[in-house]
């Protein structure tokens, strides 16, 4: 296996010509999605709230999920730090590969889908950290724009411990410019989009434990300060077209999860044990 560039520096990214405008879905037909929710995510930029796992199914997720924190905080990490989850967990590489998930994104994105990332977002109660307006396009060295992420709730996640909210209908604004974050940001991330609410509407986006939504690449989102006693755990899996390139060897971070990689660019990571 090649190596990636687990996070690609400002200078990195900067030498790249990327193709970061909105590419919207066309697809009279969708199998899961309503056509009503195909013209929202055009529109808005995004889609919620979509029901994944049963409560039975997402404890159990939960439960493993809470015995690899333990894991992870006890060699050194912590409950930012669990990312490429897939390439390293048979259970991660699992839900980035559920057809009840693939699915919907392929409504989106077309029958040839790539699922490329998977990261655990958990703040812990009172953990004093937020995650600033930003877009997951910025993070990535692939072009086109054609990449969706999936934000699975593993806890329930509301707007008193954190849940993720929206910039409706700013993915039509294309790349926008960001500043990076300092240490006194308190910030999960490195970057901060100022006066994100000039760009549209803000739309929380509360979900029970098992259900989840999807949104745009260039989407502006974040979330803020969990002050709860209550932990907020989400699982974002990111996908894309297959006819996407990466670079800085991201594609090898790829798995085919629906049709063909007719350029044969991903690498299709094998399921971990």
């Amino acid at each position: 296996m090649k190596t990636f560039a687990v996070t690609p520096t400002e200078a990195e990214l900067q030498s790249l010509e990327r193709d970061l405008h909105f590419y919207p879905t066309s697809n009279p037909s969708p199998k899961v999605l309503t056509a009503e929710q195909v013209a929202h995510f055009n529109a808005r930029g995004f889609v919620t709230p979509l029901q994944i796992y049963s409560p039975a199914e997402i404890s159990a997720i939960r439960k493993y999920f809470d015995e690899l924190l333990t894991q992870v905080v006890a060699a050194g990490g912590n409950s930012y730090s669990i990312s490429s989850a897939h390439m390293k967990y048979g259970p991660v590489h699992d839900i980035m590969t559920n057809p009840n998930i693939v699915d919907l994104v392929s409504d989106l994105l077309g029958e040839n889908v790539i699922g490329w990332g998977a990261h655990f977002f958990c703040k812990m109660p009172g953990d004093g950290k937020a995650v600033a307006w930003h877009q997951d396009a910025s993070y990535w060295p692939l072009s086109p724009s054609k990449a969706v992420t999936v934000w699975l709730a593993i806890d329930d996640a509301d707007a008193e411990n954190a849940c993720m909210k929206f910039i409706a209908g700013s993915h039509h604004h294309g790349h926008m410019t960001y500043r990076p974050s300092s240490s006194s940001d308190h910030n999960v991330l490195n970057q901060t989009i100022e006066n994100a609410e000039q760009y549209g509407e803000v739309v929380w986006n509360p979900l029970p434990a098992g259900w989840a939504s999807i949104h745009s690449d260039l989407l502006l989102h974040g979330s803020d300060v969990n002050s709860s006693n209550r932990r907020r755990c989400a699982l974002t899996l990111r996908y894309c077209s297959a006819d996407v390139h990466a670079a800085l060897g991201w594609n090898e971070k790829g798995v085919q999860v629906r049709g063909a990689d007719k350029q044969g660019h991903w690498a299709n990571v094998a399921r971990p044990d």
